[in-house]
């Protein structure tokens, strides 16, 4: 296609709040404005935050539930915003949650006549089962989430973890595929001073491993997991420091939990680290990257850290961990602290697999998102077209 595409992408959450799925959504919005006119319908997260981007961002009013760390989005309620949507010509819509701004993102496609994309991002199912405790109530809303994913022309899984949940448990049955995530990240050129820069800040010692979480402080992450894990490893007079990148709503009972399991001086919380380039150091000075999320579905973090060949060591079930092979570019643990932490002790015993896991991490695991907009657009003009010849057959 010669002319620019109008590109649409729907998000249910948006900046200043920050998870992977925003960052997803960003960073295919700031490459993709090089080749198309793109805009981001989002909920307004902060009144005070400033939309500074080189894309077009359209905010609707929102809400905050006591009972959620995300805004409820209101499109319904807010004239100004469905009458912006409505005066609108897009060429496609991407839709990237099933909830009320991308909701109404397919009903406009639908309306407009124009074909629509979704990205799989989430196992909605648990978040469900989290807040509703009625089977049946839970059984309906997936439902009812599902029937946004179904008016899809296709839908992509991040991983083929999630596709097949998602045809074998959510009842998709639009067509679907894989589209993997990847980085902003670039490795760092200059290893060996990134190394003793990060371990000088964090004070560890010579003859500590150095590991890694970086994510959002919540429990749902598993973290309390990597703490008892931890406790036995200091009980086998293993040496470490632990550094947790990130904030959130469990930093507190996380600081309580350290502290009944006598790890307060093994243990680091960091807060979150914006400077890029300072958490790509970081990731090049670690040894290993703990990541035993059972609640991910392809975290962006796992694609960080093989950015700079640092290994992840996963539980074997997890959708997160269904891209990686075992032992060739990523470890994996039973779901269980002590043989996550015993695991941990294989590892450092066996320093060949290590370095071969470690480059294959890199090698296999790590794509930029330059790399991946190029394709996007592409696989975006075969969605148009496609959609253009149902259309004349019907």
């Amino acid at each position: 296609m010669e002319k620019r595409l109008r590109i649409a992408l729907f998000i249910d959450t948006y900046f200043p709040m920050i998870d992977g799925v925003v960052m997803v959504v960003d960073n295919y919005a700031k490459r993709l404005q090089e080749f198309a006119d793109v805009t981001v319908f989002c909920p307004t997260v902060d009144k005070g935050f400033r939309d500074e981007f080189n894309y077009k961002v359209v905010r609707c009013k929102s809400f905050k539930p006591f009972f959620l760390d995300y805004v409820a989005p209101t499109p319904r309620l807010d004239r100004k915003f469905k009458r912006y949507l409505k005066e609108q010509r897009f060429d496609i819509i991407h839709i990237h949650s099933p909830f009320g701004i991308s909701s109404m993102g397919v009903r406009h496609a639908r309306r407009m006549g124009i074909p629509t994309v979704a990205t799989l991002h989430s196992q909605y199912k648990q978040d469900i089962q989290k807040t509703v405790k009625l089977g049946w109530l839970s059984k309906l809303i997936l439902g009812h989430l599902m029937k946004t994913f179904n008016r899809c022309d296709e839908c992509w899984a991040v991983n083929e973890g999630m596709r097949t949940l998602y045809v074998n448990e959510y009842g998709l049955t639009a067509p679907n595929r894989v589209q993997c995530n990847a980085s902003d990240f670039l490795p760092i050129e200059d290893k060996a001073a990134a190394r003793e820069e990060m371990r000088q800040r964090f004070g560890v010692a010579e003859g500590e491993r150095l590991f890694l979480f970086v994510g959002r402080i919540n429990f749902i992450k598993n973290l309390p997991f990597i703490l008892e894990a931890l406790a036995h490893l200091k009980a086998n007079g293993f040496a470490f420091k632990m550094v947790f990148v990130g904030s959130g709503s469990d930093t507190e009972p996380l600081k309580k939990r350290i502290e009944e399991l006598g790890l307060t001086d093994d243990v680091i919380l960091a807060g979150a680290i914006s400077e890029r380039h300072e958490l790509e150091k970081l990731y090049a000075a670690s040894d290993l990257f703990l990541f035993p999320s059972l609640y991910d579905a392809n975290s962006l973090v796992q694609i960080e850290a093989a950015s700079q060949g640092l290994p992840t060591l996963f539980i074997r079930e997890a959708k997160t961990a269904s891209s990686c092979t075992e032992d060739q570019n990523a470890f994996m643990s039973d779901n269980d602290p002590k043989a996550y932490a015993e695991k941990i002790i294989d590892i450092f015993k066996n320093q060949e697999l290590y370095t071969t896991v470690s480059k294959n991490a890199q090698k296999e695991l790590y794509t930029t998102w330059d790399d991946c907009v190029r394709h996007l657009i592409s696989d975006y003009e075969q969605i148009i077209a496609r959609h253009a010849g149902n259309e004349k057959r019907t």
